[in-house]
């Protein structure tokens, strides 16, 4: 028994297949206007949790690399702070070595001492740096003056600076602390060589003529220049840390967005060709199918 074709099938056919053409033609269309295969995630669902993963990647990729800027700015301006205390700290020994010269009447002494007093007031502006609003020396109190000269009891050999770290998140579970204590830099109350504590006693020596005196004080200097020199190195060395992190996100940023492209991005050379195909095929379906349905009852009845 023969199928009977009817003219309606013959319009529902070749309106579902003009529908399909133009369907294909306008997602090629899309996808070339965008320059993205990925769409909408019926595009490709298995390509599309991909991509949003290399997205959240990357975003934590950008966060942990601008916490890496922050803590190479905060470690480069405790390596300058640390730089600018070891100058003082050479003035302090000069000064030092050339007032225990028992020749140095007390005029000089007393000349010397003044400029003593200065290095130590110094050292107090250096203790309270502050970088982007934030005391470097006083740990997790940053919002808080660690040497606070205001205070009628202010004793800068007494101040107990905050010894909490500072931490940047440089990658997922790596933390690096950027902050040293003011007791570390300039030492606590009960080292000797606290350099307030030491200033004070050749303050005091000076005043009174005490050459002895001073040139005692010269090991405690050696000890806090020496301090200082290896909290610059520890500096130094979390600097080369946070700088191959860095250079590590850099790399992870390069490939995951590598990827990224290769998951989303379309082939445009690729698509135009398609696109003209489709746009051809659409166009020739158009003309067939009008030379299809052309014929009415007035032209049978003709």
């Amino acid at each position: 028994m023969s199928l009977r074709v009817t003219p309606g099938m013959m319009h529902m056919q070749l309106t579902r297949n003009l529908n399909k053409n133009l369907t294909q033609m306008s997602d090629l269309q899309n996808q070339t206007a965008t320059g993205r295969k990925i769409n909408k995630p019926s595009d490709d669902p298995v390509g599309i949790t991909y991509s949003l993963r290399y997205r959240s990647e990357l975003s934590a990729n950008t966060q942990y690399q601008k916490n890496v800027d922050s803590a190479l700015s905060w470690l480069d301006f405790n390596d300058t702070v640390l730089s600018q205390t070891g100058d003082v700290l050479n003035r302090l020994k000069e000064l030092t070595v050339q007032a225990s010269n028992g020749t140095n009447p007390q005029t000089a002494l007393d000349a010397i001492n003044n400029e003593v007093v200065m290095l130590k007031e110094q050292l107090i502006d250096i203790g309270n740096s502050k970088l982007n609003g934030k005391y470097i020396f006083n740990g997790e109190n940053y919002t808080s003056i660690p040497y606070n000269t205001a205070d009628p009891a202010f004793d800068a050999k007494t101040v107990v600076t905050d010894t909490g770290e500072v931490r940047y998140a440089l990658g997922v579970g790596v933390t690096l602390p950027v902050n040293i204590s003011g007791n570390e830099v300039f030492g606590s109350q009960t080292d000797t060589d606290n350099i307030f504590s030491v200033i004070d006693r050749i303050s005091t020596a000076l005043s009174t003529g005490q050459y002895d005196d001073v040139a005692a004080e010269l090991t405690s200097i050696d000890s806090r220049m020496n301090q200082v020199l290896t909290i610059r190195s520890e500096i130094g060395a979390r600097v080369n840390r946070v700088e191959l992190v860095q250079n590590r996100l850099k790399d992870m940023e390069l490939n995951v967005t590598d990827l990224q492209s290769r998951t989303e991005d379309a082939d445009i050379e690729n698509l135009l060709i398609s696109s003209k195909i489709n746009e051809n095929i659409y166009q020739a379906s158009l003309s067939v199918g009008a030379k299809i349905i052309t014929p009415t009852l007035v032209d049978f009845l003709r």
